[in-house]
């Protein structure tokens, strides 16, 4: 009579001491780092449900006697001008994007492609640029949009803006260096021009570094504040997102409840956008990640 196999006992995985520490300590750096990450927009969403009674005599994580106070969301939107600053920040932020893309993968792709005396220089001249800081330039950057009279310009500050995007040109390089350089030359031989291949073929390649790029660039020129403030100096035509807000501050005292009615707003459309692209913009960065 055969004798029926037995499975052996499946012994219980042990775990030394230093493990289940390091496992602990791991684990409540991600909660708290995700409980300082959160808290922020928790207090802010919170704050700006609150009357001007509630937010003086209660602390901000005290929540509003109603949610439906959708007043402060009313004041922010008109007294702000938020209309016209979610125009100009969308124009600015197209046209922004739009240029840096062609120049950036145009440059890369020169870079890249082509070996000619100086294009190391070039490259270094790009990383000794983004090692500069950039308030320490500002005094140089004003002086040559006062003399060009690009002061108080919606076209003044989107060329600023448009200005080499140091990271962008690096993202391009590198996604071109994982290209086949076979792709040029048999274009090449059946008769395409450089611009012919640049635009034809490779360009359409490059969709996932484009992507991580409109991502980087966007956000920053969506946000950015301290130039806007410097050079867009009439807040009732030139204000954009960020500046919008700065209507709320003033020597005696700031209205807090209306500041966070107003970044909600200002993020809402970003929050949209999101949603609606977020395969795209999940797929386009992963196909960069795999590439570089």
């Amino acid at each position: 009579m055969a004798k029926t196999a037995v499975a052996p006992y499946k012994r219980r995985k042990q775990y030394s001491p230093g493990f289940v520490i390091w496992t602990i300590i791991k684990y409540a750096s991600l909660i708290f780092f995700a409980f300082m990450a959160v808290l922020p927009i928790v207090s802010c969403v919170i704050t700006a449900f609150k009357t001007d009674a509630e937010y003086k005599s209660t602390n901000v994580m005290t929540l509003p006697q109603s949610w439906l106070n959708f007043d402060n969301f009313v004041k922010a939107f008109t007294k702000a001008n938020m209309l016209v600053a979610f125009r100009n920040s969308l124009i600015v932020l197209v046209v922004v994007l739009a240029v840096s893309i062609i120049i950036g993968t145009q440059l890369a792709y020169v870079l890249n492609r082509f070996k000619f005396p100086g294009n190391g220089l070039i490259r270094n001249a790009f990383t000794f640029a983004a090692l500069l800081p950039a308030v320490a330039m500002q005094v140089a950057v004003y002086e040559i949009m006062v003399n060009l009279n690009f002061v108080n310009t919606l076209y003044g500050y989107i060329i600023m803006m448009c200005g080499t995007d140091v990271i962008s040109i690096y993202i391009f390089i590198q996604y071109f260096e994982n290209l086949p350089v076979s792709l040029d030359e048999s274009a090449y031989l059946d008769g395409a021009s450089y611009f012919t291949i640049y635009s034809k073929i490779l360009l359409p390649l490059l969709k996932p570094a484009i992507v991580t790029s409109i991502i980087l660039k966007g956000a920053n020129t969506y946000n950015e504040y301290y130039c806007a403030q410097l050079y867009l100096q009439d807040k009732t035509r030139l204000c954009t997102v960020a500046t919008s807000l700065y209507t709320f501050t003033g020597p005696l005292g700031s209205q807090y409840n209306l500041i966070c009615a107003g970044v909600i707003i200002s993020l809402l459309p970003a929050l949209i956008v999101f949603i609606i692209f977020q395969n795209q913009i999940y797929s386009g960065v992963a196909a960069g990640a795999v590439k570089g």
